[in-house]
């Protein structure tokens, strides 16, 4: 015979209410737990999606627009047939005057366009203060403009433009009519001017059927935007077709036309999501490792008043709904609390992460969709974890519930007695064992900190300085012209190269340990073997920079070198080392012929091949029309200078000892800022800062999600020992009143809590080393720029700390809960 059915939904609301107001401390517990639940959540969330936005903003403005297409080297006939097409819903354009001529703006390059209104705002020049130009003498600049021509930043400043239009130069007095603030690491400004300023500079060069290349006065820039981010390359391609045009290099309709590369770049969202999930699942776990088993005992200590229930006809239904209720009365006060903290928490740590990644603006995503995300998520991890409880309760019957005991120890084990009398260590051993479901929660709970606390550091200690500084710079200082440092300018002129006066300046200083230039040959350079011919990049370097090459295959000999015979083939490598052959088509010990672009003709044979790191080089590829990228090849300089008719040392490199580092960046700078303005440098600390940078923000975040979680770890702890001690009140009066003393009672519960911290520091080790060689291991070796170290150093600092909390939360929870008499608890059994 069934339950009888009936509806008492009022009844089931008081007997919720009721409960929770019994069990006052098992609702902070709960409380707490879902409110860090739900911070971990709202936390991971709002840093991932700011993650996302902050990069995608950030190759956006990398890119120079947030145009889906890009349209260049345009003329008005070009403009007029594209920007009507049906495909596209917004467009802007600009008209190229020159660069900005002024000696104060040589390490930084400014751009005198018209833009239109669209045009800025996709290229992110329109004015934060002011207006866009009107009259023909009024112009908008960046902040970094202003200042580097030493103009206030106010409306009405005037400021004299020097600029040249086809090979005459010209200068102008314009009125600033607007500014905006420009980016901190970019090194491109634009002077936005009038369109009448235009059309009067402008008036004699045919804007309307010129064919334009690259930064020809008069060449104008198309920026599209369509509906969507969707089929972007579809609709450019159907654009083309249709417009009757080829991306085709040489074809008589050629037009120059790419995807912005900011939605070309979407990696970063791939390789955001596996860590998303996963980190979503240990936060679910960590949730339920703690909700479950706050429940668990919770339903486990008032097993009686279900039972007593089930008498009077509440159905196993009712009483799974009295406890799902009263976890969701707990999240509708947990989860807003845990979703403002965690949106906080995510705020701060989003900058800090931003700028370990270089990335000084950083956008923060108040998305409602965030916030639903995390609560439905918080709610999923409470409605697990309560059913198994809520399960429990339901099923016991009333004559079990009457008797239920949580002791149940089956072993046949006697205990055995000490000289004293009871062995407390046996009787603590048998207490944690009591209930081993809950037992291996609190332990699993408490070791998850540690693992990721592990994990984190394991990872942050295989950071390989040497490794991350190789892949970027190997010498302490590179000095160049600044034209060789600004991505926009390059090392493309005779003019552009590195001072004289300012290696003598570097060499005078007695600290300098080695030094040396590298050259380059600006001509048009082949190398030859039989009938396969290569376009070629050809340096010369001395013996300093020669010893910095990493020898992929073969080997340098610095003397036969030197003989004129031989020669070096440069090689492209990934992170990890591996270089692809097309890339370096001859073979180590081939015969080759150098054909350079004065005549020159000279057979040498291939020494060996060599990796020159990418700031050596001109830091731009040349290209070949059939195999791609353009080989480098290297020889030693006096061979170079010998065989080059205009030998151009680009830039010189040098080393000095680890105690003089500032002071020798000090004398560049005031070098370059003081003497000889047109040259600039690198150094080696600028990436160190950047290596520590990173370093420092994994070790933030996981630092930060181990406290979290090792606070989740340990609140079950305490709640696992004051819960334990308060359902056993009953027990230890009764162990009291036939001979324990307060003093073994104290002792036998201490040593319960060294064993749970002994099972933890166990536990953690060996889960951390089987993550670390595993898992750890795996990431680690993905990384180029690591080497795996074994480490359980974090685990081994913790013991004191566990061992400590082991003994105080016993005493502590025993000395708030025993303030009643034996006999007055003994009462309780009537």
């Amino acid at each position: 015979m069934g339950f009888l059915k009936n509806n008492n939904s009022a009844i089931i609301r008081k007997l919720t209410i009721k409960t929770l107001k019994a069990n006052k401390l098992r609702n902070i517990f709960a409380f707490i737990a879902i409110a860090l639940t739900t911070l971990l959540f709202i936390s991971i969330f709002t840093i991932g999606t700011g993650i996302i936005n902050s990069l995608e903003h950030e190759n956006m403005r990398q890119s120079g627009s947030s145009a889906h297409a890009i349209f260049k080297y345009l003329n008005e006939d070009d403009l007029d047939r594209i920007k009507v097409h049906p495909l596209i819903k917004e467009f802007g354009y600009s008209i190229m005057v020159g660069n900005e001529e002024n000696s104060k703006l040589l390490k930084h390059n400014a751009e005198i366009r018209y833009e239109t209104d669209k045009m800025a705002q996709m290229t992110f020049c329109y004015p934060t203060t002011g207006k866009m130009p009107q009259e023909e003498n009024e112009i908008v600049t960046s902040t970094k403009v202003l200042d580097l021509l030493g103009v206030l930043h106010e409306i009405g400043q005037k400021l004299k433009i020097e600029y040249n239009i086809q090979g005459e130069k010209r200068s102008k007095e314009f009125v600033l009519s607007g500014f905006y603030e420009s980016e901190e690491a970019s090194n491109l400004s634009m002077i936005l001017v009038s369109k009448s300023f235009v059309d009067k500079e402008l008036a004699n060069i045919d804007l309307k059927n010129s064919k334009f290349t690259s930064q020809d006065t008069g060449v104008i820039d198309l920026d599209v935007m369509f509906e969507s981010n969707f089929s972007i390359q579809e609709h450019l391609d159907t654009i083309l077709n249709d417009c009757v045009y080829s991306i085709n290099q040489g074809a008589e309709n050629n037009i120059e036309a790419h995807i912005n590369l900011a939605y070309m770049s979407t990696n970063f969202n791939k390789d955001l999501t596996v860590p998303m999930i996963e980190a979503i699942l240990l936060i679910i776990l960590t949730g339920y490792l703690i909700i479950y088993n706050i429940f668990q005992i919770s339903v486990v200590k008032d097993i009686r008043l279900y039972g007593l229930l089930k008498t009077i006809g509440t159905t196993p239904k009712q009483i799974r709904k009295i406890i799902i209720n009263q976890a969701f009365l707990f999240s509708f006060i947990g989860i807003p609390i845990g979703l403002i903290l965690g949106f906080l928490i995510g705020n701060i740590l989003l900058p800090i992460i931003m700028s370990a990644m270089s990335i000084k603006k950083y956008y923060i995503s108040f998305y409602s969709i965030i916030f639903i995300g995390a609560s439905i998520f918080s709610l999923i991890t409470v409605y697990i974890s309560c059913k198994i409880p809520g399960e429990i309760a339901a099923s016991v019957s009333p004559v079990e519930a009457a008797r239920y005991n949580e002791v149940k120890v089956k072993s046949k084990k006697k205990i055995k007695k000490s000289s004293q009398g009871i062995n407390v260590y046996n009787m603590a051993f048998c207490n944690i064992l009591r209930n081993k479901k809950k037992t291996i929660i609190v332990i699993i709970s408490m070791s998850l900190s540690l693992v990721l606390l592990n994990s984190v550091y394991t990872f942050i200690k295989s950071f390989d300085m040497d490794k991350y500084l190789s892949r970027f710079i190997i010498s302490d200082f590179i000095v160049g012209n600044s034209n060789y440092f600004n991505d926009q300018k390059v090392f493309k002129n005779e003019s552009d190269i590195v001072s004289e006066d300012l290696i003598n300046a570097i060499n005078n200083l007695d600290y300098i340990k080695d030094g040396g230039k590298v050259y380059f040959n600006l001509g048009d350079d082949k190398v030859l073997f039989n009938y396969y011919q290569r376009t070629a990049q050809v340096y010369g370097l001395d013996d300093f920079p020669m010893s910095q090459l990493k020898v992929v295959e073969g080997n340098i000999d610095l003397e036969k070198l030197k003989s004129g015979k031989y020669i070096l083939e440069n090689v492209y490598t990934d992170d990890f080392g591996n270089y692809e052959m097309k890339s370096a088509p001859f073979d180590v010990g081939q015969k080759v012929t150098l054909n350079l672009e004065n005549s020159t003709n000279k057979e040498y044979e291939i020494m060996a091949k060599v990796e020159m790191k990418d700031n050596m080089t001109v830091r731009y590829a040349a290209f070949d029309t059939e195999e791609g990228y353009a080989t480098r090849m290297i020889l030693p300089s006096n061979e170079f200078c010998n065989i080059v008719k205009k030998p151009l040392p680009m830039i010189y490199m040098f080393n000095v000892n680890k105690n003089n580092l500032d002071e020798t960046e000090k004398f560049i700078k005031n070098y370059i800022n003081n003497i000889e303005c047109n040259m600039n440098y690198e150094s080696k600390k600028v990436y160190i800062n950047e290596f520590k940078g990173v370093q420092n923000m994994i070790l933030l975040v996981g630092g930060i999600l181990s406290i979290i979680i090792g606070f989740i770890g340990i609140l079950n702890f305490i709640n696992a020992i004051l819960t334990s001690i308060i359902s056993r009140q009953i027990e230890f009066a009764i162990l009291q009143s036939i001979g324990m003393t307060t003093k073994q009672l104290k002792n036998m519960l201490k040593f319960e809590g060294i064993f749970y911290a002994v099972a933890t520091i166990l536990v953690s080790l060996a889960i951390s080393s089987i993550v670390s060689i595993t898992i750890v291991h795996h990431i680690i070796s993905d990384s180029w720029f690591c080497k795996y170290n074994f480490t359980i150093l974090p685990i081994l600092i913790t013991v004191p700390i566990l061992l400590i909390l082991g003994v105080m939360v016993p005493s502590i929870s025993y000395k708030a809960t025993s303030r009643k008499s034996i006999v007055e608890r003994l009462r309780k059994l009537e």
